[in-house]
Formats: structure tokens, sequence, C-alpha cells
């Protein structure tokens, strides 16, 4: 045992006084309506903490003492993790600093570089069995290590050292809500130095915090069982309201993939209840509403997202205390419960009224949309903000379309315009760009499907107007700049058949058959259908699995009395669709769908029927 010579009881009963004063200041703080005077006095606490404990480890380390001095440091901790709204480095060293004046007063500190913190940890609480007035005191600063190794992911340690501390010899990480569960931190005496948060308190914050955390994981990986089971018990534990209203929401998430939309909505339900942080829950019950084929209610919920995400909340303040906030994961754009900002939530709303035939909606939304975007805080060509986000020429894109579909085709052309403007400076380098566009690289990989379909966009509200001369040239410039600048190599390589590169393909050529068709049918309506029998027959090599171009083709030949020709089209179609369909993974860019939606033959059932007759009946003669 250490023979260093205790502190009289006059300074320890000084050093008590301050950590109780500094304690009873920090909830002053706590209860200040003052911004500025809570973090005044918060930092003020946070000072005479870290000035209390170094007079403390200035000192010999000193069992009478050591009680008091692991209350400060526990008290400092808490405060400065609470203050800076997370654990740091330092929060480590300051534990770390707490086992070691333990061990000294035992005289079994050795070597610092020898021990890791677990060991320590194996160490202190071997001596603390000779040390039961240390107990409490240790079990607080064992709830902190077990915060911050769980805020870190070190599950591990996290579960070995809860298995220390109850005395087990076995389990695993996978047995750490038993553990916490089992962990009974010993009573606070009556008369001990005033705690910021005890270990009871501790302990109840880490039981949320990790099965909340545990349930967004298995909902993040489709192990839906689970992931309720974990939520619900989040849910019923010590959960704030802010983070009870993430819980709600992930169970409406979870039921809703489950099959269970009517429950999935009462939580939702009472998600929005709970205050300011609106977003989340508004986004799942749109993807809910969607899943039930409820449009109108669909479109509400996404219309008060853009609301909800406009509004700034004054959050309330929080707690100068170790909080379940603390130890959750940062949303990222991949979870569940990121709800993106506003701007992604109107693209979002202006992108399903588009799919879903509200064309006048959409096309408000979008030149919104735009608007937000361009109010000159934004670069010229922003990079989505996650990955569900649009990139600026594709705002633009969408938007023009939706014009289009709206009638409104002169609003259409001043958006090409516009984003023509925006891209002109990228025409000599489009060779390289078409390059990595099917390698499918970095950077602006698609500049030549926005030039070309910005094009395709302005012919489609030419046709619109009624101006052919001018639709067809710019059907034609489309086509120029496809066939110039696409490479005659495939390049052949690994690149070439990542995924990316895959889409960039398919989007190309379905682009390219899209700008020939609607070149086609300007012919057709001109009267020149040999013209448009070049552009259709070059629109079904190009894109040979387009439907609607096999039939255009078809319609042409027949008009122009080519019988055998026509038959053996009709005899490949017919043998198509019997075929198996390519299930495929990839989705066209929704200003192409869009497009596409226009050349679409609309009596092509009637005319395959025909077909049908006039090829079967000589058969039957």
């Amino acid at each position: 045992m250490s023979h260093q010579t205790p502190p009289d009881s006059s300074c320890l009963d000084l050093w008590r006084e301050k950590n109780d004063q500094l304690v009873r200041q920090v909830k002053v703080a706590q209860d200040s309506g003052l911004s500025l005077r809570r973090q005044q006095l918060a930092q003020d606490a946070l000072e005479g903490l870290r000035e209390l404990l170094c007079s403390l480890q200035g000192l010999p380390a000193a069992v009478a003492v050591l009680p008091l001095e692991l209350t400060v440091t526990c008290n400092f901790i808490i405060l400065k993790t609470s203050v800076a709204q997370g654990f740091t480095e330092d929060q480590t060293q300051d534990i770390q600093r707490g086992l070691e004046r333990v061990l000294e007063t035992q005289e079994q500190l050795g070597p610092r570089l020898e021990r890791g913190l677990m060991e320590l940890w194996d160490s202190v609480l071997h001596a603390s069995s000779l040390l039961l007035d240390l107990l409490p005191a240790l079990h607080r600063l064992a709830g902190l290590q077990a915060a911050l190794w769980l805020s870190t992911d070190h599950l591990r340690d996290l579960a070995l050292l809860l298995q220390t501390l109850n005395g087990s010899q076995s389990g695993s990480s996978e047995d750490l809500l038993l553990h916490l569960k089992t962990w009974s931190p010993p009573a606070e005496e009556s008369d001990a130095p005033l705690t910021l948060q005890d270990a009871r308190g501790l302990r109840d914050v880490l039981l949320t915090a990790f099965t909340y955390r545990q349930g967004l994981q298995e909902l993040i990986i489709g192990n839906l069982p689970k992931a309720l089971s974990s939520l619900h018990e989040a849910a019923s534990g010590l959960c704030p309201r802010p983070v009870l209203v993430q819980v709600y929401t992930a169970l409406g998430t979870c039921l809703r993939k489950m099959g269970n939309p009517q429950r999935a909505l009462v939580y939702l339900v009472e998600a929005l209840k709970g205050g300011s942080a609106l977003g989340p829950p508004l986004l799942e019950a749109s993807r809910l509403y969607q899943q039930l084929g409820d449009t109108a209610a669909e479109l509400e919920s996404l219309e008060l997202l853009v609301e909800a995400l406009s509004v700034t909340h004054s959050s309330e303040a929080p707690q100068l205390l170790i909080e379940v906030e603390l130890l959750l994961p940062r949303l990222d754009p991949a979870l569940p419960l990121h709800c993106g900002t506003q701007s992604q939530a109107k693209h979002l709303l202006a992108s399903r009224c588009l799919q879903t035939g509200r064309a006048e909606d959409a096309a408000e939304h979008y030149l919104d949309l735009l608007a937000l975007l361009l109010d000159g805080s934004e670069p010229r060509f922003a990079p989505p903000p996650s990955p569900p986000g649009p990139c600026m020429p594709e705002v633009f894109l969408e938007a023009a379309a939706a014009l289009i579909q709206a009638g409104r085709a002169q609003d259409a052309l001043t958006v090409c315009e516009e984003l023509l403007s925006r891209t002109s400076f990228l025409l000599p380098k489009m060779s390289q760009l078409w390059k990595g566009a099917r390698k499918g690289t970095k950077g602006l990989p698609h500049c030549p499907l926005w030039v070309s379909a910005t094009h395709l966009l302005q012919g489609q509200a030419w046709v619109q107007l009624g101006a052919q001369k001018e639709a067809v040239s710019e059907f034609s410039w489309c086509l120029e700049l496809l066939f110039r600048s696409t490479p005659e190599d495939k390049e052949q390589g690994a690149a070439s058949n990542c995924e990316q590169g895959c889409k960039s393909e398919v989007a190309l050529q379905q682009l390219q058959a899209a700008a020939l068709i609607s070149r086609g049918l300007e012919w057709v309506a001109c009267g020149q259908d040999t013209k448009a029998l070049q552009d259709f027959l070059l629109s079904v090599q190009m894109c040979p699995g387009n439907r609607d171009a096999s039939i255009h083709l078809l319609q042409t030949l027949r008009r122009l009395d080519r019988r055998d020709e026509a038959t053996a089209l009709w005899w490949r179609l017919e043998a198509q669709t019997k075929l198996p369909q390519k299930d495929t993974t990839w989705s066209l860019p929704l200003y192409l769908e869009t497009c596409l939606s226009w050349i679409r033959p609309s009596d092509h059932e009637t005319l395959l029927e025909e077909f049908r007759t006039s090829v079967l009946e000589p058969r039957g003669l």
C-alpha cells in the first residue's frame, strides 16, 4: 500500500465543497433560459472542474481522496462531453489517468506503454475489491468508458468491461444487451460528493442508445424481426422525445417493409406529434402512402416535408449530461431516417408529380426548385448533396420535360437555353467526356447525355409549337452530337463492365433511339415516309430492344406497301413477346423516360392485331 500522507480533512472538505458548488452551477446553467448565460455558466463550471482536478492530481494519489477525485473526474468528463456534443480522444486520456491514479495507491502501476485500457480496467476492478468505498465512483467512470466505447463502436471492449463489472467469466459482444441489463451499479451514499450523472443513469442511457443503434443496423441489413425487437426495446427505455421521434420513425419503416402498413402508420402519427423534427416521419409517410397507392396522401406528405425543411426550428438546448443523442451514429444519407435538404425534398415532390401524371404541379415545383438552386449560393454544377439527389443539369432537363408535358413549350425552351449556356464550354471536350461516360468515371461523366438530351427536349418543344423545321433541326443536332462524339471502340476493359458504365451505355442507346424516332415522326407528319423509314431502321439497329422503334418501323413499312419486310418484322415482334423479359435493375433518367412516353405508339396493340389478321388470313384460305 502507498505510504503517502493523505491531505488533512480541511483540504478534503474544501475540495468537496468546490465540487458541489460547481455541480450546482451546472444545474443553474441547465435551467437558464438565456443561451448566452447558459453557455457562460457551463464554460465557467468546466474551467473550475479542470482546475480542481489539476489540484487533486497534482498531489500523490491517496485512498482517502480517490472517491472525490474520481467524482470530479467524472463530472469533468460529463460536462466536457456535453459542451462539445461528443467524445474526443481527451476523454480517453482523462479516464486512463483516473485508472492510473487508483493503481498508484496500490503500487500496481507498471510501465504505461505496456498496458492497454482494458488491462487497466481489469487491474483497477480487481484492486477495487479491496477498496469498497471506491466502487460507486468506479462504476460511474466505467459508465463513461462504456458510453465512449459505444459511441466509437468498440463493442467487444464494451462487452468485456461489462463482463468484468458483472463478475461474469463468459459472454461476447452478442450478449451486450444482457450484460447491460445485468449491470447493477452500487447505490450512491447520501453523503457522497455531488455528481452530474450517476452510474445508474448512465446505464439507462446506454441501454436506450445500444438498442436503438442495434435496431437501426438490423433495419439497414434487412433483418426486420430483430430490428423490430430492438426498436421496441429502445422505445420502452429512457428515451428523450427527439430520440423517441426517431425510434417511432424507424419502427414505421420496419413495419412498412414487413408488410404492416397500418401499424406503421400508427407509429408515424406518434412520431409526427413529437415536435419540430418532422422531416424523417413525413418522408417515411410518403413512402408508406406510395406503397399503398395513395398518391394524393403521398404528395401531401412531400409538400409538408418541403414546408418542414424550409423552416428553421430552434431545437431545445441539450442537457448538460451524457444523453442518448451523443451515443448515436451520425445520420448518413444511406440511412432510412435521412430526410435530406429542402431542395432534395422539393425535387422528390416535383419528380413524383411528373411520374404520377400531375404535369402542371410538376412544372411549378420544378420552377420553384430551379429558383431555389439558382439563388447564387449554388455552384454551376453542384454534385448531388447525397446519393438520391439530382445533379443540377438533370434538374434542368426534368424541368423542361415537365413543362412540355404541361403544355408550356416556350418555357421549356427557355430552361433548355439556360442549360445549354451552362454546358457550352464543355462542347470541345465532348469526345473525352463520352469515354468517361462509357467508363462510368467521376467528374462530369453524364455531360454528353445532358447536352444531347437538351437538344432532344428542344425538338419536342418545337413539335408542340408546330415548328416542324426547328424540331427536325434540333433532333438532327442531337444525333450529330451523339454520332460525332461516340468513340468507335467500345472500351471492352473491365471498367466498361462496371454498373455505372452499363447504365450510361443503356441511356445512350435509348437517347439515340428517342432522337431517331422523334425525327422519324416529323418526317411522317410531312409525308416523307422514305426519310422516316431510314430513321426508324437506324433506331432499331441502335437499340434492338426498343419495341416502340420496331412498331414505328412496322407502320412505315406498311404505309410504303413493303409487305414482305413488314411481315418479317411482325414475326420477330411476335417471337420477342414469347421470350422471358429481361429483369434490368437500372432505370433510365426521368427526363428520358418522360420523352420516350411521348413517342410511344398509342394504338400499337390494334396495329399488331390487324397485322395478325392480314398475315394469317391467306394461310387459312
